[in-house]
Order: structure tokens, then sequence, then C-alpha cells
């Protein structure tokens, strides 16, 4: 066995079996070691990195209780296959199927021509260094555009304070190794955003969950945990939640931010879609309010523009931009100057405003249209999350039921949504599921809908038949 990819160099930064632990992780992560590959014994991992065994011991056991290793008596340690938990629906074998599942727009919403255009405006005035890094926080004259267009969403920054990054995803996870480390505990919505999660537990953040009302996080268990555990963050999408829907209340965003103040914390906000009011009284960031500098605030175009540009801008209070360029520089060193200075020309010479009002108008209407028809055709068998706004709408099925049981039921008949499950800190098979607008026009959505409404009883008499058979095999 090739022991040299399992070499550790001790930095006296914190006990030696967490380095050991962490760096395995990585080999994980990277597929240097492979699912089911056998690790080195505790007697050869001890010997080779100069440890007490009890060291590896340490390593090992805290690798298998959080699931990326397990053991086999008398054989060894072995890799756990990762699972994938991003909620991707396996549809190849399902054909012209109804995509409520995924979050990316209608390609028909992307200004392809014009964003072409731009892209070669910025060959041909920028060619001596368009394809070379920038300083790693992102193209100058983009940047000035980004503080403009922030301003316009009531958030007061300069070009100092932001980063341009590859997508919210990159942004997220330039937040968390900036400020979160083993064991440090992070605050988060329940239900709330899967990708969040995901970078959240790569760093091994202890995560605490607050329950979602109807106007935002409940305040008073916020509250109470406050008085009891001290967070490095809380991480929050305050308007249109992903995937709930919610929009938090004025009052609730401004005392989020009081709060932040008190008890000494950041705020990690994700903005994807608060362009558009919808039919909400409140669409202004958490950013907007912030007049302590604790919230950092992330906005993502994926939404509004084209998902595959990954671009978006992160806000970084000034006492943590340094820390975070450092952060932006190991995950990928630069976004693409490319798309950078594309997008900068496409803001500044085409018709980016009207592009925006056309997009806005285009989710206004499929919002409007099926939160009615939802109430239409589903009232008294599922049960809807009440929202203003967004691209995403939260659904419940009756008790007793599953939603995992739910989605391969109705993919089966034609229509893409995604498990709740995936969205929550705990590995639980609820009863909630979620369907996205983003993709499918109003004709299709409506067909969609049409589905899911005449097949709804089948599935409750199927599963209710399922579930008792189940339970007479228990007695």
């Amino acid at each position: 066995m090739d022991l040299e990819k399992y070499n550790v160099f001790f930095d006296g930064k914190g006990a030696k079996y967490i380095q050991i632990y962490n760096l395995i992780k990585k080999l994980i992560f990277e597929k240097k070691i492979l699912p089911n590959e056998k690790l080195p014994s505790i007697r050869k991992l001890s010997s080779f990195l100069g440890v007490n065994s009890i060291t590896i011991v340490k390593a090992y056991e805290l690798l298998e209780s959080e699931g990326y290793i397990y053991k086999k008596s008398g054989s060894g340690s072995f890799v756990r296959e990762q699972k994938n938990n991003y909620g991707k629906i396996k549809i190849e074998n399902h054909s012209n199927v109804y995509r409520l599942d995924t979050g990316n727009p209608s390609s028909d919403m992307f200004p392809i021509k014009d964003f072409k255009d731009a892209i070669n405006i910025a060959l041909d005035e920028d060619s001596e260094d368009i394809f070379d890094y920038d300083e790693g926080n992102g193209v100058p004259n983009l940047k000035k555009a980004m503080v403009n267009y922030l301003s316009e969403l009531g958030i007061k920054s300069s070009s100092d304070n932001l980063l341009i990054i590859s997508g919210a995803q990159q942004g997220i996870d330039i937040v968390c190794k900036t400020l979160v480390d083993y064991s440090d505990v992070v605050f988060i919505e329940e239900p709330t955003y899967y990708g969040a999660l995901g970078v959240l537990k790569s760093r091994n953040a202890k995560l605490v969950s607050i329950p979602m009302l109807n106007d935002g996080i409940d305040i008073g268990i916020l509250k109470l945990k406050l008085e009891r555990i001290r967070p490095k963050m809380l991480y929050v999408m305050p308007n249109f939640q992903n995937p709930t829907g919610i929009s938090y209340s004025e009052t609730k965003k401004k005392k989020l931010i009081e709060l932040a103040e008190e008890y000494d914390f950041y705020i990690l906000e994700d903005d994807f879609i608060s362009d558009f009011k919808f039919q909400s009284n409140n669409n202004q960031t958490l950013k907007s309010y912030d007049i302590y500098d604790r919230v950092i605030y992330i906005k993502s175009f994926s939404k509004i523009l084209m998902p595959g540009l990954r671009v978006g801008v992160l806000y970084i209070p000034p006492e943590l931009v340094n820390r975070a360029l450092l952060s932006k520089y190991s995950s990928d060193i630069s976004t693409s100057t490319l798309i950078q200075k594309s997008l900068f020309y496409y803001m500044d010479r085409f018709e980016w405003k009207e592009h925006m009002k056309i997009v806005g108008d285009i989710y206004t209407e499929k919002f409007i249209f099926t939160k009615k028809y939802l109430k239409e055709k589903l009232d008294g068998k599922l049960k809807l999350i009440e929202t203003a706004g967004g691209i995403n709408f939260f659904l419940e099925l009756r008790r007793g039921f599953f939603s995992s049981d739910f989605v391969n039921f109705i993919l089966d008949k034609g229509v893409a949504v995604q498990p709740g499950s995936i969205y929550y800190d705990n590995d639980i098979d609820d009863r909630f599921f979620r369907i996205n607008i983003a993709r499918e026009n109003i004709d299709r959505i409506k067909e969609a809908i049409d589905i899911i409404s005449d097949n709804i009883d089948t599935f409750y008499e199927k599963f209710s038949e399922i579930h008792s058979l189940n339970n007479d095999k228990l007695k």
C-alpha cells in the first residue's frame, strides 16, 4: 500500500488526530481513495506518521462517526461510498418529463444574442489580458458596476468590499472557509438550501436548526438558542426562501440585525431573486437594514441571467476581506476574466434593465398562476405553505405519507419534483416536497399540476395499503 498520500505535515495548529481526519476526508472528496478501498492499518499509519496509535484510532473513530468510513471486524477500515445529497432525480428512462424539480430557468429567457455580442466586445477591446487571471477579487470595472447594482437593492458598498465569485455555491464555500473552523456552531433555517448544508457539513460545523414560520425564522426559538449557544454565523435566505418560498417580515429582518450585534455573530444572506417583488410587501434585502455591518451578502445571477455563467458577487465586511481573498484563491484563484468582462459589457451596453423587467414579469405571472391553480386543484389533498412570491412551492402530504414515496410515484406519471428531506440537516423521510416553476412554461406547469391532482388519491390509497401491510408484519 502506498502510504505517501497519507503523509500529514503537522502544523502545530490543533490536535494531530483532527489533521489526520481532515487529510483523509480530503482524499475521499478528491477521489484519491475510492469507495470500499481499505485504509492503512492503525499500526502502519501510526508508524508512518510517527504518532501514537491512539491518535489514529481517534481519527478513524471520527471519520466513522461522520459516515466517511466503515469497519469490518477483523479486516480493518474501509471508505464508505458518499451519496450525492443534492436531490437530483434520475429521469434517464422517462421522456418528456415535466421538470418541476430544477431551479434552472428556461433557456428562452436567456439573452443569448446580446451576451454573444458582449463576449465579442470583450474579445475585441480586452484581447491582451482577457485570458489572464485577475487579482482574485474581481475585474475592477465589473466591481464598479456591481457597486451601482447593489445600491439599487439598498446596499451601500465600495469595490474594496466586493469579491466576484464563481456562483453562489462558491460564495458560501468562501465564507465558510473564512469563518467556520472545525466544530464551530452555525445556525440555519429549517428547512434550508441543501447546497449550503453540504458546504457546512464539509467544514464539520455543528449545525443548529431554527424552524421557519410563515413570516421567517422563529425569533423566539432563535433567542432561546442564543442564550445558551453562541454561533459563528447564521445562514438565511430572507426573500422567497428555497425551498419554502417564505419571505421575512420587515420586523424580523430588523430584529435579526439587532440580535447579530447583541450576540456577536455574522449573518450570511443568500439572495437569488429579491430583485422582483412578486406580491410581497417587502422584498428588501436583509443587508439593506444592516447598520452594524454584520451581514455578509451573496448575490447570485443564476435565476435572473444564465446559470451556466457561474458568476455572482460577495459583500464582505472590511475585517474579513483579506481572509476571504485567501479562501477565494484556494478555491479557484480567480473567476473567469472572459466571463467577468463580458458580463460588464452586457450590463453596460445592452438592455440589462429591460431584461430584468422581462424576467420579473415572467416569474411573477408564473407564480400568480401556479399559486392559484395549486389551491384550485389540490386544496384538501395537499397543504401549501402560503407565500407572496418566488419560484418555489413547498407542499405537504397527509400525515403518515412520505415524500420519497411520492417523488418516485409521480415521476412514473411524468412529473419530476424534489423530496423535502434534502432540505433538512437530519436525514429524515418527511412528508414535504418542493416544486419549482423556473423552467417550465405556464401551460406545462398546468399540465403537471393536473397530473398530480389526477393521481394524488391513487397515491394515498396505494401507500396506505403498503403501510398497513408493513405494520401488520411488525405485529
